[in-house]
């Protein structure tokens, strides 16, 4: 569901007055894309490609289908993924999630349940709570559409037999062009997916067609419940069912039974053909001509699919994405004469589309999209930050209102109860979900608070686009109860009169609850969230509220050692007292134990999200930021960082005047920056070799870099150098908070 029609009208008729542009003459953005459209030529599985419509997406291999699912399951997946299809294994042992929960003072005078990770055998029905509610609900993958070809000899063709090789995804029209040769017989296949259906369609050209050589292979799997993978267990044939329900001369459709789980595949097609069903979970679809037209459609519920047209599904697909391309933002590097310029733009647009397919839902995405399962397909929520502001600042807000959305339907009551739960007033945003807002234990992730004030900043973001009653009443009730819990969780300390955070995992996750507090991107993320919620009170016609305007006042200030904004205080409980040590004496230096200096130059450089992400404040002052970031460059273990902290670190070298150096951090050579041909942000082998928040970061720091922000009077390419090779061009873009 999306907010009011209303809103969502008043939302379209501003785009145009709020955004701006700084081109005499409007981009080519068909050549634009042509010049970044990804090519493959040869079996490469992490340059698998994706076709999608933000509900539903299909990976495929060179085939141009899912024909080799084995081969590429330890590269980038071939799945075929959805916002509503999920799964449960079965629960025998009928456990509560308050099994997972377990209480913690913090010294705010109240106890406070956690869902937390039990890992001890004596720990009996908590632990196995843990691991029950840890996996479940997963992101099922539905089913895998490939080709079945074989040799002259019946042998099976494999992935390595497959020559002549040269697959593009054609931006500009959303669909995967494919051919290769077979013992010299050429294949070709278009692939696409509705923009309207959650459908795959394809058209396979080859001889091998005619000669019984070649067919169409629908499989299905069942899941894996596995952490990273691509949720598919081929060997757990007994478990699941797969029966034809309905069929025609032209048409099946299939239920698929999965414990408590169904849901339906329609497969269609044109002309000749004959499906038979060779296994208990694979059919095959067979043509005595060489042209073979279909579709396989997903539904959560079966419904009269109508006739399939090829041509059809081809031009409704050509128009969404034409128009999609034409609308929104866009930046264009091209007669820029830096280098760096080139790849630059490739992965700014191969980042355009990823986001558009895989974290356009109808709630927030997982890290991974709909590529593949990571952490069993749950969305991460303090990474809603970077997958939904990009949308805002490349002028497509509707993105934000339908995520807002989810927010207020489904989490907004959810949270309410985990703080109350926890003893503090408002709500509570969770961490790692699923599209109930469920809540996942974690020794982490439970602890987290930068999600926190997210909501206000979206919401904001929501108000900029549209500054009108009706958004604040479409969310003027949740920021109030957000910035109730946010004033609940500060402490107030007598002896030195401020407030402080405490008992908290920060943004930097190795700086955890036990070791320290006061995070100070927190502080300023908070300083932010209670200063955006009172304007929001005024805006509709209330009182400030004086209790936020206090801890605002009083908030304690931000960490700094040696000259420098550090990660975090170490408690003196975990471990040796630092010498002179006094949290809030900004004058006098003091000293970090070695391993705790070893800690703050691990993970995320978070001390820089409090400059990059969130306005100028009064909380931090420039120059010991900018030595900040200049030691962060110099010092930090890139090894560890993250994919979306280049672009973190880029928007905070962009406020701070130093452009050579957001363009350094942008494309610094490490592996979590890595790129593949897809576009995809590539950071593990063993688990993330797709990463969305690293996409979206760099959307947003390019868009921040071009547009500005608030308070910055440059009014072209703030955050580019200004030497003469970077005259990037852009139109549609917004300036950020």
């Amino acid at each position: 569901m999306r907010p009011s029609a209303i809103l969502q009208l008043t939302i379209l008729t501003t785009l145009l007055a709020a955004c701006c542009t700084n081109v005499m003459a409007a981009i080519d953005r068909p050549a634009l894309l042509r010049r970044n459209n990804p090519v493959v030529n040869r079996a490469d599985t992490l340059a698998s490609l994706s076709v999608g419509n933000g509900r539903f997406a299909v990976t495929v291999d060179v085939t141009g289908l899912q024909s080799f699912p084995l081969d590429y399951r330890a590269g980038v997946p071939l799945c075929a993924m959805s916002d509503w299809g999920w799964h449960r294994f079965p629960d025998n042992r009928q456990l509560q999630p308050s099994e997972s929960q377990r209480a913690f003072d913090f010294g705010r005078g109240h106890q406070e349940l956690y869902a937390v990770e039990y890992k001890k055998a004596e720990d009996g029905r908590h632990k196995e709570a843990t691991n029950y509610f840890r996996v479940n609900p997963h992101r099922l993958n539905l089913g895998a559409v490939g080709l079945s070809m074989k040799h002259a000899d019946g042998s099976p063709v494999c992935l390595s037999q497959i020559a002549d090789i040269r697959q593009e995804l054609e931006l500009m029209d959303g669909e995967i062009a494919s051919s290769f040769t077979v013992d010299g017989a050429k294949v070709e296949v278009t692939t696409g997916v509705h923009p309207l259906k959650d459908a795959l369609y394809a058209c396979v050209r080859s001889p091998m067609l005619g000669r019984q050589m070649a067919t169409v292979r629908l499989r299905f799997p069942y899941p894996t419940g596995r952490h990273a993978d691509d949720a598919s267990d081929w060997n757990q044939g007994e478990r699941h069912r797969s029966e034809v329900v309905e069929k025609s001369s032209n048409a099946a459709l299939i239920r698929r039974t999965l414990d408590a789980t169904t849901y339906y595949v329609l497969l269609q097609w044109e002309g000749r053909a004959t499906l038979e069903e060779r296994d208990r979970h694979e059919f095959h679809l067979s043509s005595p001509d060489d042209v073979l037209t279909f579709s396989v459609e997903y539904l959560p519920q079966p419904k009269n699919g109508g006739r399939f047209a090829y041509n059809q599904y081809h031009k409704a697909t050509r128009r969404h994405w034409n128009r999609w391309w034409n609308t929104g933002a866009m930046v264009d590097f091209s007669q820029c004469s830096d280098p760096r310029a080139r790849e630059l733009e490739r992965r700014v647009v191969l980042s355009q589309y990823l986001t558009q397919i895989n974290c356009t839902n109808s709630m927030p995405p997982q890290e991974s999209g709909l590529t593949y399962n990571t952490w069993f397909g749950r969305p991460h929520l303090e990474m809603t930050w970077w997958h939904v502001v990009d949308f805002a600042l490349w002028n497509r807000p509707d993105v934000v209102a339908q995520m807002l959305s989810w927010y207020n339907r489904v989490a907004y009551p959810v949270a309410r109860q985990i703080a109350l739960r926890q003893g503090f007033k408002g709500v509570r945003w969770m961490k790692m979900t699923d599209p109930w807002a469920g809540e996942a234990p974690s020794n982490t992730g439970s602890f987290l608070i930068w999600q926190q004030p997210h909501y206000i900043y979206l919401a904001e973001e929501m108000y900029r686009a549209c500054p009108t009653n009706a958004t604040l009443r479409e969310y003027g009730e949740q920021v109030e109860a957000t910035a109730e819990f946010m004033a609940d969780f500060a402490s107030f300390d007598e002896t030195l009169q401020r407030y402080v955070l405490k008992g908290a995992t920060a943004m930097q996750e190795c700086m955890n609850k036990d070791i320290s507090y006061n995070h100070p991107f927190e502080l300023a993320y908070w300083q932010y969230g209670l200063r955006v919620a009172n304007k929001w009170r005024e805006r509709q016609g209330k009182p400030r509220n004086d209790k936020w305007d206090d801890i605002v006042d009083r908030l304690a200030p931000l960490p700094k050692v040696n000259g420098i904004y550090t990660a975090g205080l170490p408690t003196q409980t975990a471990m040796e007292p630092i010498e002179v040590f006094d949290p809030f004496d900004t004058e006098r230096p003091a000293r970090m134990t070695e391993a705790f200096a070893d800690k703050c130059r691990n993970d995320h450089p978070a001390v820089l999200g409090a400059c990059g992400l969130l306005p100028c404040s009064a909380l931090y002052d420039k120059d010991t930021m900018l030595r900040t970031l200049n030691w962060v460059m110099e010092n930090w273990n890139w090894a560890s960082t993250w994919g979306w902290d280049y672009g973190m670190i880029a928007m905070a070298a962009a406020r701070l005047g130093e452009p050579e150096t957001a363009l350094k951090a942008l494309l610094i050579d490490t592996q979590k920056n890595t790129y593949l041909p897809s576009g995809h942000n590539f950071q593990t082998a063993d688990r993330l070799r797709v990463y969305l928040p690293g996409n979206g970061a760099l959307l947003t720091a390019v868009a921040m870099m071009c547009a500005g922000w608030d308070g910055q009077t440059e009014s072209v390419n703030p955050g580019f150098p200004k030497d003469g090779r970077w005259n990037v061009r852009w139109e549609g873009l917004r300036r950020m908070q």
